[in-house]
């Protein structure tokens, strides 16, 4: 048959996400592969960051609905308007951001809307500043686009918290010039929240380089904490130049769903749709139309949601403390604690993972896997793992439960965790 490396871009993007192993074959990514990996030694996965409990039913009932009355051909390619005009409305009233339902583009997911948005505004040979760890998809994104991927880290502030390095962050914009400038808040899977002054710094370092601001905001309801989330187009005053990505999928419980939006200024808007209507063009409609309606009614499940959420994440974040000598962080939102055992092991956190799966049965995401290989981020996350507390609450107390007795035993025996798996 043709030889399948005469097109290349496939595998760029597959090196680009770290998906190439030794031998040159593709492998998954590491959701992926921890799911599977956890499934086959019999561990509690504590790892993709996918909800484990249901949306609600009224949501569920409102997209039946939408079925029985005929919303299953084409959507238009922006998007049914309902939704459109919910995400318009949802924006002001949540966050303060003004925006009209002709700045709103639906897309399958924010990952989807995260593509299309970097094909459309990275130049070839373009470089993006993004912090660091990072989804994954960014990179492959970037790579699919020609472009340069720069990252600036977030690192261990010492007492649970995290911080992004500030000199690096105007080092690394001084010196490549960067296109975009890609914000995560709150930040996967630190559960790090930008404020308004970090924000700001961002759009004053923009517009002295004249780049975008692209801002991945899917946990923007699941702040843990009394901060609350500020949108970056909210807190830079140049908000023309911010692209903002989200969607419905963490904050309902319905990540299958896809149902993600692009807000743009109309001109930057049509621009990411004219890539976006070649990837999937569109998708989902009874499902925008049931999401259009929770977003302009009355429901309260996502306060209820971020309550669970803070509670099954007091239980996981209280177990990850009992192991001695352990740095575990305090998610100010999100899904996720990171917990750092640097000062319990030699091994790398791909090493750690595995022997925690075989011997006290637990998987989490090895947070390097979230990183550049070489960067100072992947050095300082080389022993940290990711362990998500949005899966169900039997998952979340077994996986407690699992700590707690890894916490004992090393008490008994504190070098349980120098040997290789």
């Amino acid at each position: 048959m043709p030889d399948i490396m005469r097109a290349p871009l496939w595998h760029a993007m597959a090196d680009a996400a770290g998906l190439t192993n030794p031998d040159g074959s593709i492998g998954e990514t590491i959701y992926g592969q921890m799911t599977k990996f956890a499934a086959e030694v019999g561990a509690v996965n504590l790892g993709q960051g996918a909800p484990g409990t249901e949306p609600p039913e009224d949501l569920i009932a409102a997209t039946a609905e939408a079925m029985r009355a005929g919303f299953n051909q084409y959507a238009p390619g922006q998007g049914f308007p309902r939704l459109l005009e919910a995400v318009a409305a949802q924006r002001g009233r949540d966050f303060g951001q003004q925006v009209a339902p002709d700045e709103v583009l639906y897309t399958a997911g924010a990952t989807e809307g995260l593509t299309a948005a970097i094909l459309a505004l990275l130049p070839r040979g373009g470089s993006l500043v993004a912090f660091e760890p990072f989804y994954d998809s960014y990179p492959a994104a970037i790579a699919a686009a020609g472009g340069a991927l720069h990252t600036v880290p977030i690192l261990h502030e010492g007492h649970g918290g995290f911080v992004p390095d500030w000199e690096a962050f105007d080092r690394v914009v001084a010196e490549v010039d960067p296109a975009i400038i890609l914000v995560n808040t709150p930040h996967n899977p630190t559960g790090f929240v930008f404020s308004a002054a970090d924000l700001a710094r961002i759009g004053r370092a923009a517009a002295g380089v004249d780049a975008w601001v692209l801002s991945d905001e899917v946990y923007e309801q699941l702040v843990l904490t009394d901060q609350g989330h500020v949108p970056p187009a909210v807190a830079i005053g140049d908000s023309a130049r911010v692209v903002t990505v989200s969607s419905a999928g963490k904050s309902w419980n319905a990540t299958g769903w896809k149902i993600g939006w692009v807000i743009a200024a109309p001109e930057v808007r049509q621009a990411i749709q004219t890539v976006k209507q070649f990837l999937s063009f569109t998708a989902g409609g009874p499902m925008q139309i049931g999401m259009a309606d929770m977003l302009t009614g009355d429901s309260q499940f996502v306060a209820e949601n971020r309550a669970s959420l803070r509670a099954r994440a007091e239980v996981l974040v209280s177990a990850c403390r009992t192991v001695p000598g352990a740095g575990v962080s305090t998610p100010q939102a999100g899904y996720f604690t990171v917990v750092d055992f640097s000062a319990l092991t030699d091994l790398d956190a791909f090493e750690l993972n595995a022997l925690l799966a075989r011997k006290f049965g637990l998987v989490g995401i090895p947070v390097p896997a979230l990183c550049r290989p070489g960067s100072s981020a992947y050095e300082a996350y080389r022993s940290s793992i990711r362990y998500s507390f949005c899966k169900s609450v039997a998952d979340v107390d077994s996986g407690a439960q699992l700590l707690i007795a890894l916490g004992g035993h090393l008490r008994e025996s504190p070098d349980a965790l120098r040997q290789r798996p």
